[in-house]
């Protein structure tokens, strides 16, 4: 039977792209440096669910070389997570300096991007009720 292990991205800034993922609550399980291959692997999960893990990888540039640079992926979709309270985990991420992209007008669905543009969508754990300043908050860029 198949299990679910993880999903990797590729990331530019292994730093940033821990804040950002820390601002949604997760937290670094465990992390892996190749010196030979020139890499980095950063695993991020949800406390409680550290079987479902993100896989942070970091391709290390060549001596003087700026690192690679990734397309948007966008046929890769989005990561999601279920948080506890919507309107509580955006208000942390745009306290952290995180944009909105759709924001929780209906109270139950929002998406941001990660500092390397991958989209992640929040799902509210059951129902609450539209509120503001969410219900009145524009789309912003895409997600």
């Amino acid at each position: 039977m198949p299990k679910y292990l993880h999903t990797m991205i590729r990331v530019t800034d292994v730093d940033a792209t821990l804040r950002f993922f820390e601002l949604l609550g997760l937290k670094e399980v465990r992390r892996m440096e190749n010196e030979k291959g020139r890499f980095t692997l950063v695993f991020v999960a949800a406390p409680g669910d550290e079987d479902a893990q993100v896989e942070l990888t970091y391709n290390w540039p060549a001596e003087g070389e700026e690192g690679e640079q990734y397309g948007e992926g966008r046929n890769f979709g989005h990561l999601a997570y279920r948080v506890e309270n919507i309107y509580e985990t955006c208000q942390r991420l745009m306290d952290g300096g995180v944009t909105i992209n759709r924001p929780p007008r209906d109270g139950h669905m929002a998406y941001v991007r990660s500092p390397d543009n991958i989209s992640v969508e929040l799902l509210q754990d059951g129902h609450l009720e539209p509120a503001e300043p969410w219900k009145s908050m524009p789309n912003v860029g895409i997600w």
